[in-house]
């Protein structure tokens, strides 16, 4: 039987494990998630080789060698009316008030069975544009996110993540302005992430200091300067990480299927650019789990295991699509006609560590390009073979197929294979976001990411309700201390992405593009210090190296955890239980004038001091009050001051609190208070909360520079969330949010 980490164990419980409704285990143990999804996903092959082919599926998963989809591990034989892909790209949105709700109605339905979803508002007139009928103007695009927005915050996936939503606009609608400072609003489309379609032509435009026109409906609407549209693209993502940016003519471009489709958006993490109703389903081949000999001086990786472990893999999938369900039949029609999958990698750090090789360096690069060509190899063999026993895939055309630029870059012997026996699948190879199953398979490195932290710390609850800490470690740095002994020198092969420089990231997602069809799931991590001009040459590199799009994370007020713990708090014995509470207590009082309201609210936040070994004598909150004359908020105020004095009183990291509350955004608007936009009552009272613990010193403003890799996570509490692939991962509790 498998022995997992406990890190791997908590989030293969949490969220692939089958249980009944009343939450009794199904799977007793991991190989047995492994056996109901090879047999549920083999259902596709013919009665007479289906044991066959499931017993194939599940030598792939075993050892965690190939990891599928989250979607696929927690819904495939489960019985529940879920999809197994993760993500889709809409249908385009009529300009039209009937049309934006039935688009939003089929955004709900596809979010209710836990896909994410991805939108091109391009196609929605400008704010201000007359609409004949009504005498009345439009909104824009941007009013009718926040539609979606609202939606997406209600819809609670299946399973236990909320939705992920990708929005995009054109780099020449009349609103694009408007779309790129939509986030500087705190608390505003949290939902989404945003990125603008960048042209070839707006790039030129660019390089000449040209002019450039906004455009809709064949209407110029505005002429304003390439360079300056440039310039606030790049100085918002430098302040707060959006939006980024999609190469969409590079794109359709490359695209396999350019002669049937046209893109013009993302899945929300992008590494899977689709048409309308496109789909996306997606496995990894974990590399780090096909490294023979790991640190010694022969290491290599296992590329026969490498090609057969991407072969079944690809059949594995191609099953996937006739076995899952969907939200619309538009979404299967799509998925059928095209066959698309996206196979790609994770663990790629972890086994250049185990190789002894620096990331980011020429010898990395090398590597990359060698693994990733044979993994497109195999795959598109397997492909053929497919077609060869069950067809191509309805809309194949060999003539058009075998044009396309990226089939034009294969060996002669499989662009001859396809020409003779036709491809299975249209697409075959993308690089998706893995931090949640990366975690289930021992913590390895995500997708194409640098390791984040080799270390980290959780808090563990125990049956008697008190804490013990546990180490959380990356899979080569722990198997390094196995092999080699807890004092055994770090080879400079370990490096973090503290370590690392733009280039580094940039020069490895550039190399794996050239092998991959769809597109690549990364984050380029710059530190805080990182001078404006510094962080510009970044998106112009990438556009240089041949990327398909650029996503940058640089520690920010907005989205960066601007808090801190003066130390780590997760250590203190303070954790062990609720704390008493003493006769007196020191404390402040705060007004808060929210304008929607006729009475002031007065937020009393008490204090008690403690002793730990960590931090010595300290303050820290312990209840909070809420008064008003405004009866119309009394049951929620009350109820929320007991349920967070309730965690104050429980001691730890209470820091999420903050965070949660200025998160919530209410979909009637916000407010502006001391000039800045505030999003709702309750933001407005975690704001007033954050204030108080950096008064009491119980919470600091985070030092600038890259250091501070972890923010506080919202779910555990803990500063152990990692921003990676556009998403939030928790290295403690497996929290796992895109957007």
């Amino acid at each position: 039987m498998t022995q997992l980490s406990p890190i791997a164990q908590q989030v293969w419980d949490i969220k692939y494990r089958l249980r009944t409704p009343a939450g009794v285990p199904v799977d007793k143990t991991v190989e047995d998630t492994w056996e109901r999804v090879a047999n549920s996903v083999a259902a596709a092959e013919p009665e007479a080789s289906r044991a066959v082919w499931a017993e194939r599926f599940a030598a792939i998963l075993a050892g965690y060698r190939f990891l599928p989809a989250g979607r696929i591990l927690a819904g495939a034989g489960s019985g529940r009316t879920v999809t197994l892909f993760n993500c889709f790209v809409m249908g385009a949105i009529p300009d039209s008030m009937e049309g934006i709700f039935d688009a939003l109605k089929e955004a709900a339905l596809t979010m209710q069975q836990g896909g994410g979803i991805g939108y091109d508002f391009s196609t929605l007139r400008p704010k201000g544009a007359v609409v004949r009928g009504v005498a009345a103007d439009a909104s824009g695009p941007v009013s009718f996110m926040d539609l979606w927005d609202a939606m997406c915050r209600t819809i609670l996936s299946a399973g236990t993540r909320r939705g992920a939503m990708m929005g995009c606009l054109r780099c020449d609608h009349p609103d694009i302005e408007a779309f790129i400072d939509a986030k500087r609003e705190a608390g505003r489309l949290r939902m989404f992430n945003l990125s603008v379609l960048v042209t070839d032509a707006f790039m030129q435009a660019v390089d000449d200091d040209a002019a450039w026109d906004l455009v809709f409906d064949g209407t110029v609407h505005r002429t304003i300067p390439a360079r300056a549209l440039w310039d606030r693209i790049l100085r918002a993502t430098y302040a707060y990480a959006e939006p980024g940016v999609i190469f969409i003519d590079r794109i359709n471009r490359a695209n396999n299927l350019k002669y049937a489709e046209v893109i013009t958006a993302t899945n929300p993490c992008g590494e899977q650019p689709l048409p309308p109703y496109g789909t996306c389903l997606l496995g990894s081949v974990n590399l780090a789990a096909l490294v023979l000999r790991p640190f010694e001086a022969d290491a290599a990786l296992d590329e026969g295991a490498l090609e057969e472990v991407t072969a079944t893999a690809v059949r594995m999938l191609d099953d996937v699509i006739d076995v899952s369900g969907f939200p619309l039949p538009a979404q299967r029609e799509e998925a059928v006609a095209k066959r698309r999958i996206g196979l790609g990698v994770t663990g790629l750090a972890d086994a250049l560590i185990m190789l002894g090789v620096r990331y980011g360096s020429d010898h990395a690069v090398a590597l990359v390009e060698r693994w990733l060509g044979r993994l497109r190899r195999a795959a598109y063999l397997a492909s053929v073979d497919l077609a060869r026993e069950k067809g191509s895939f309805p809309l194949f055309d060999a003539g058009l197929y075998l044009a396309g630029e990226t089939i034009q870059a294969l060996d002669d012997d499989v662009r001859a294979a396809i020409a003779e026996h036709g491809i299975r699948n249209a697409l075959l190879t993308s690089i998706a976001p893995t931090g949640t199953i990366s975690l289930y398979a021992d913590n390895v490195s995500s997708g194409i990411e640098p390791v984040f932290a080799f270390t980290a710390t959780r808090r563990v609850v125990q049956a008697d309700g008190t804490t013990r800490e546990e180490l959380v470690a990356d899979h080569a740095w722990r198997l390094y201390r196995r092999l080699k002994g807890e004092d055994a020198p770090l080879t400079d092969a370990f490096v973090d992405v503290a370590s690392l420089t733009p280039r580094d990231h940039l020069v490895m997602q550039a190399a794996a593009q050239k092998f991959i069809d769809s597109s690549i799931s990364k984050t380029v991590n710059v530190p805080e210090a990182t001078s404006f001009e510094a962080f510009g040459d970044i998106y112009r590199q990438a556009w240089n190296m041949g990327c398909k799009g650029c996503t940058t994370y640089r520690p920010n007020a907005v989205t960066g955890a601007v808090l801190t713990a003066t130390s780590n708090a997760a250590a203190a014995p303070e954790d062990d239980g609720p704390l008493a509470r003493p006769g007196e207590l020191p404390g402040a009082t705060y007004k808060v004038r929210w304008p929607e309201s006729d009475h002031a609210l007065y937020i009393t936040l008490n204090d008690i001091e403690v002793e730990d070994p960590v931090r010595g004598r300290h303050r820290r909150p312990f209840e909070v009050f809420i008064n008003s004359k405004n009866m119309e908020h009394y049951a929620w105020t009350v109820a929320l001051t007991r349920m967070i004095s309730a965690v104050f009183r429980r001691g730890g990291e209470v820091a999420f609190v903050v965070e949660e509350l200025k998160a919530v955004f209410d979909p009637r608007g916000g407010q502006w208070m001391d000039g800045r936009y505030v999003p709702s009552l309750l933001a407005a009272i975690g704001d007033v909360i954050e204030r108080h613990m950096i008064a009491i010193g119980f919470l600091k403003p985070a030092t600038p520079g890259n250091g501070n890799v972890f923010r506080t996570c919202p779910k555990c509490g803990q500063r152990a969330l990692a921003r990676q692939e556009n998403c939030d991962t928790c290295t403690a509790c497996g929290f796992s949010r895109c957007g």
